[in-house]
C-alpha cells in the first residue's frame, strides 16, 4: 500500500500538537534543512519536534506503519550532511531539540544523565556547577547536542586524555525503528551481560535507532590548568615535542593541537582582534597548543597546585628550547590568556567558513607517519591544484588532522570545489589508506562520505554492517542514504 502522507501528518499533529509538526510549504524550515556548511539543502515532508522519548517512540511507530523514512537531527552542526533530509519531500525530519532536560546528576557515581537534545555546553555547565568536569569539548559546543555528539562519536580537543564521546558514555536510551523504547541508562562501569548495545548505537549516525538520552561520565575538576603555544619549524619537531610532553606530563597532558601558518594567517585575516603572541607577530611554520590539567594533592591549596603545574610545564618548554625542538613559547598566565590561545585554534573553522567552501578532510594517521604524509601530500596538492592553500590543523596528540584545501586567490570557491573535490579526495584518501590511516576520524560519514566508505571499507566489515542494518532496520527507515552506501 502506498504511503498516505496526509494521514501520517494528521496523526502526528494529534500526537505532538499542531505547533510541532511543520511543513515546508507553511513556514521557513531552512534553519533545520540546510547543513552547517551549506552544501546540502533538504525538503522534508514535515519537521516534527517531539517533547520526550515517549513521543519519539510514537512518531517512529507512526512512520513505520506508514513506511516513511525518518532523519534524526540534533543541533544541525554536522559537517557531512548526515542530519538533513533529502530533497524528495518524503522524509520526516525529527529534531530532538525539545528533549533538553538534565534528568539526574550522581556526584558520588560521577555520572550525569542528559536527554539527547541537551546542548553540550549545558552539560558542561551542569557538571561544573556540581564541582565536576564533563571533558568533551569542541568548537560547536554552544550549539551541538549530546545526541549528535554520541551519534557521530565526536572527538574534540581533549581526546588525548579523556577519549572520544564513546569513552564518555556509560548508558543510552534508544528508540528503535519499530518504535520500541530501550532504556539502558545504568551508570555502571562494569556490566558484562551480553552484547554491548551502547557501543553499537554510538557512532551509528541515526541509521539504527534514535538516541533519546545518555548517562555520561564525569570527572573531578582539575586543580590547575596550564596552556602554552610553542613555535616549531617542522612537523617532525612537533612530534618530538609531543613525545617529550608525554614523558614529562604523563596523564596530565590533556590537549596537543597543531596549526600550520596558513591556518593562522587565515584566522588573523578574518578575526584581526585575536592575539599574535609570538615576537614579531609572524606565525611559525607550525604552532603547537599544549594544555595540561593537574590534579591536586589532598588539602593542597589551588595556588600551590597551579604553581607546581606551571613549573613543570615551563621546565618542559625550557628543555625543548635548549634542544632546538621549539623556537619560541608563550605560557598563559591566567584563565583569560588561556582562552585567548584556545580562541586561535577554535577560530580556524570559522575563518574557513568566512573564506568560502573548501575541500575538507578529517583524517587519522599513526602519529609517527604524520610528518612524512603531510610533506608528500602538500607537494602532490600543489601540483594538482596550483595556487591553492593547504589549511592543516588538528589534534596531533591523537593523530587526527583536518587537512583542507582552499581555492586560489580570486577563484570562485564553489566552482573550485565542484571542479577539484573528487580528484583531491582521491589523492588524499589514497595516501591516507597507504599510510594505514582513516579517511573519517571524528566527523562521521553522513551523506558526504557514503560512497567513499563503500570504496574503502574492508568488504567483510561492510557486509557485517549491512547485516546489522538489515536486522535492526529491515525497512530502511532510519536515515537512509547516510553512512551505509547502497548495495
Amino acid at each position: 500500500m502506498a504511503p498516505d502522507p496526509q494521514a501520517l501528518l494528521d496523526l502526528l499533529r494529534r500526537q505532538l500538537g499542531p505547533a510541532h509538526v511543520l511543513r515546508p510549504q507553511d513556514t521557513d524550515l531552512s534553519a533545520w534543512t540546510v547543513d552547517w556548511r551549506k552544501r546540502y539543502h533538504g525538503r522534508p515532508l514535515a519537521l516534527v519536534r517531539p517533547a520526550d522519548a515517549q513521543e519519539v517512540a510514537a512518531v517512529m511507530r507512526a512512520c513505520a506503519a506508514a513506511r516513511v523514512a525518518v532523519v534524526p537531527q540534533g543541533g544541525n552542526t554536522g559537517l557531512v550532511g548526515g542530519g538533513v533530509p533529502d530533497a524528495s519531500g518524503q522524509q520526516i525530519l525529527l529534531n530532538l531539540g525539545r528533549l533538553n532536560r538534565l534528568r539526574a546528576l550522581d556526584a558520588d557515581n560521577l555520572t550525569l544523565t542528559a536527554e539527547a537534545g541537551c546542548i553540550l555546553q549545558q552539560v558542561q555547565q551542569a557538571a561544573a556547577a556540581a564541582g565536576l568536569l564533563f571533558p568533551l569539548s569542541l568548537a560547536a559546543e554552544g550549539s551541538c547536542t549530546i545526541g549528535g555528539n554520541l551519534a557521530s562519536n565526536a572527538g574534540g580537543t581533549a581526546v588525548l586524555r579523556y577519549g572520544n564521546a564513546r569513552e564518555l558514555c556509560l548508558g543510552l536510551e534508544v528508540v528503535t525503528p519499530q518504535g520500541e523504547l530501550w532504556s539502558g541508562l545504568g551508570g555502571l562501569r562494569k556490566d558484562n551481560t551480553g552484547y554491548d548495545l551502547r557501543d553499537l548505537y554510538i557512532g551509528s549516525e541515526g541509521t539504527l535507532g534514535i538516541l533519546t538520552a545518555a548517562t555520561l561520565k564525569l570527572f573531578p575538576t582539575p586543580a590547575a590548568q596550564t596552556t602554552a603555544l610553542a613555535a616549531c619549524a617542522s612537523l617532525e619537531a612537533a612530534v618530538a615535542l609531543l613525545g617529550r610532553a608525554r614523558a614529562a606530563l604523563g596523564a596530565a597532558l590533556t590537549g596537543f593541537e597543531v596549526m600550520n601558518a596558513a591556518a593562522l594567517d587565515l584566522v588573523a585575516h578574518h578575526f584581526p582582534a585575536l592575539p599574535r603572541p609570538f615576537a614579531g607577530g609572524a606565525w611559525p611554520a607550525w604552532t603547537v597548543l599544549i594544555e595540561q590539567s593537574e590534579a591536586g594533592a589532598p588539602d593542597e591549596p589551588g595556588e600551590a597546585a597551579a604553581a607546581r603545574a606551571t613549573a613543570r610545564f615551563e621546565a618542559l618548554l625550557a628543555g625543548a628550547l635548549e634542544r632546538g625542538t621549539i623556537g619560541d613559547a608563550v605560557v598563559a598566565s591566567s584563565l583569560a590568556q588561556s582562552r585567548s590561545l584556545w580562541a586561535l585554534r577554535e577560530h580556524i573553522p570559522l575563518a574557513q567558513a568566512e573564506a568560502g567552501l573548501n575541500i575538507k578532510h578529517d583524517i587519522a594517521l599513526p602519529v609517527s607517519r604524520i610528518p612524512a604524509f603531510v610533506e608528500a601530500n602538500a607537494r602532490a596538492l600543489a601540483t594538482a591544484c596550483p595556487g591553492s592553500t593547504l589549511i592543516c590543523f588538528g589534534h596531533l596528540g591523537d593523530g587526527n588532522l583536518h587537512h583542507n584545501l582552499q581555492a586560489p586567490a580570486g577563484v570562485d570557491a564553489p566552482s573550485f570545489l565542484l571542479r577539484h573535490e573528487a580528484q583531491v579526495n582521491a589523492l588524499v584518501h589514497d595516501a591516507v589508506q597507504a599510510a594505514g590511516g582513516s579517511f573519517s576520524a571524528e566527523h562521521g560519514i553522513g551523506a558526504l562520505k557514503c560512497g567513499e566508505l563503500g570504496r574503502r571499507k574492508d568488504p567483510v566489515a561492510l557486509a557485517l554492517m549491512r547485516r546489522l542494518k538489515q536486522a535492526l532496520d529491515p525497512l530502511n527507515l532510519m536515515n537512509p542514504g547516510r553512512l551505509l552506501p547502497p548495495g
